[in-house]
């Protein structure tokens, strides 16, 4: 490993040790520091209740769906009784949460989709959370587009999955791209709402689309 190679991750292990996020999510049993970004969002938008059938897009390692199994258990508990649907998909593994229904395969492949669907049963969603992000080459360009696809499938399986009044809450990046996929949401959904949670780390472009209401609702879904 080269020399600046080294500094550069020796420097990112001691930010990513003295993050205070990283520390809660030990002491709480959360697998990511990513599950206090989806509490933010929640919190402003009171998007998760008991009750709701929630499809976790790029769940690995697990962190939104403890979060979301925590938001459907009495009293927030880890483990126990569920009230709610929650169904994880992911290209990588993933390690079993009790009541979580997981699906191994790429997002983009038609059959994987399908799967997904077979699992659903016609049930309208109530929130699609999608944390997919593809991995970046560093040119801008390129990056930009494989993000722009992974947001662009998110946003047509909503419109045809959501109820009404559901929502979609979707990992985009500032920078190329970043202003047609706002304009995207705000094709596809009545209220978008762009956030970047304070547990996204400051020198991150990541932030978060919120779409609240679909404009073209799955009508044979809702049958």
């Amino acid at each position: 490993m080269k020399p600046k190679n080294k500094r550069v991750n020796r420097a990112w292990l001691h930010d990513h040790l003295n993050d205070p996020y990283v520390k809660l999510a030990q002491k709480e049993g959360y697998r990511a520091r990513a599950a206090y970004k989806l509490a933010e969002i929640d919190a402003a938008l009171g998007l998760i209740r008991p009750g709701q059938v929630v499809v976790d897009l790029g769940a690995t390692p697990g962190a939104w769906s403890q979060y979301l199994r925590r938001r459907f258990a009495p009293a927030g508990a880890a483990a126990g009784a569920l009230d709610g649907s929650i169904i994880a998909l992911d290209l990588l593994e993933f390690e079993p949460i009790e009541g979580v229904h997981f699906i191994q395969g790429d997002f983009r492949d038609d059959a994987v989709v399908a799967e997904l669907e077979r699992v659903l049963a016609g049930r309208p969603v109530d929130v699609v959370v999608s944390d997919m992000a593809p991995n970046l080459s560093g040119i801008p360009a390129s990056d930009a587009a494989r993000v722009g696809h992974l947001v662009e499938l998110a946003v047509e399986f909503a419109l045809r999955h959501l109820r009404p009044e559901g929502a979609l809450v979707c990992k985009a990046f500032h920078g190329s791209g970043y202003s047609q996929l706002v304009k995207l949401f705000k094709d596809s959904f009545r209220v978008v709402k762009p956030i970047k949670p304070k547990a996204s780390r400051d020198k991150s472009a990541e932030t978060f689309l919120v779409g609240i209401g679909p404009k073209q609702v799955g009508v044979e879904k809702q049958a």
